[in-house]
């Protein structure tokens, strides 16, 4: 079983990204893979293998900083303000200049 946080090392560290997925989601895996695979650092939450207290938590600050009334996965969180949900290699491409 991974584990429910962590921080991937990498060359491009020019920006503060936060990864939230799911621990089971084919689509968190293949956005944690294409970050891996760009040598994107960041740091990474699997939402599903937190407490119920930390998990509400969580779940409330993804509404609060995507500005969206639910909550999907994966959700990267780019420099504390941009967004990207969903598995969107080319917008991430776009956004982190890759």
């Amino acid at each position: 079983m991974p584990n429910a946080t962590g921080t991937i090392p990498g060359p491009h560290d020019e920006h503060q990204i936060l990864f939230y997925g799911l621990s089971t989601c084919v689509w968190c895996k293949r956005t944690r893979q294409f970050l891996e695979s760009q040598g994107v650092k960041f740091d990474f939450v699997y939402v599903d293998l937190l407490g119920p207290s930390e998990r509400q938590e969580i779940l409330e600050e993804i509404r609060r900083r995507s500005g969206q009334s639910s909550v999907s996965f994966p959700t990267v969180m780019i420099d504390g303000g941009r967004c990207v949900v969903g598995y969107r290699p080319e917008q991430m491409r776009e956004v982190l200049r890759l």
